[in-house]
């Protein structure tokens, strides 16, 4: 169904899809001329309910969609604490600290909470540092090499 301002009422999974910003925006400036609702559901391309509906800001959208979360906030907050104690520990390690802490997760999920709190699940290369008779040796390298030229 396509209107006079081409804005397409398309299905998703059965549902029809949330308005987009142009439908609220026609909704909106009709609805301030004082149009009736049907003219509006009509030139906005959806349907009276949900015209309806977003007159009278009782149209909230999908927020809550899928499978609902195996884990708390407050799991999380403390997930996230661990991380942020042990910033070196792997995630093998994170995650048998967290499940013996009483959260039953996953894994994967805590693989997926460490990743959504912004870091990632890796051990951080650390090069060995040199011991002082490696430290006098670089040196004198340096020292000799310190004038050679291009050429």
């Amino acid at each position: 169904m396509v209107s006079q301002f081409g804005s397409l009422s398309y299905t998703i999974m059965g549902k029809t899809a949330d308005l987009t910003v142009v439908q609220k925006t026609i909704i909106d400036t009709l609805h301030k001329e004082g149009k009736p609702q049907t003219f509006i559901a009509k030139e906005a391309g959806c349907s009276q309910s949900a015209a309806s509906k977003h007159v009278n800001r009782k149209l909230s959208g999908r927020k809550m969609c899928g499978r609902k979360r195996c884990t708390t906030n407050r799991e999380n907050r403390s997930l996230e604490r661990l991380v942020k104690q042990n910033p070196f520990k792997n995630l093998g390690e994170l995650h048998k600290e967290w499940t013996e802490a009483g959260v039953k997760a996953s894994r994967a999920t805590t693989h997926r909470r460490v990743k959504e709190f912004g870091y990632s699940c890796r051990i951080p290369l650390v090069n060995p540092l040199l011991n002082h008779r490696q430290h006098q040796r670089r040196l004198t390298w340096v020292k000799e090499k310190k004038k050679w030229t291009v050429v």
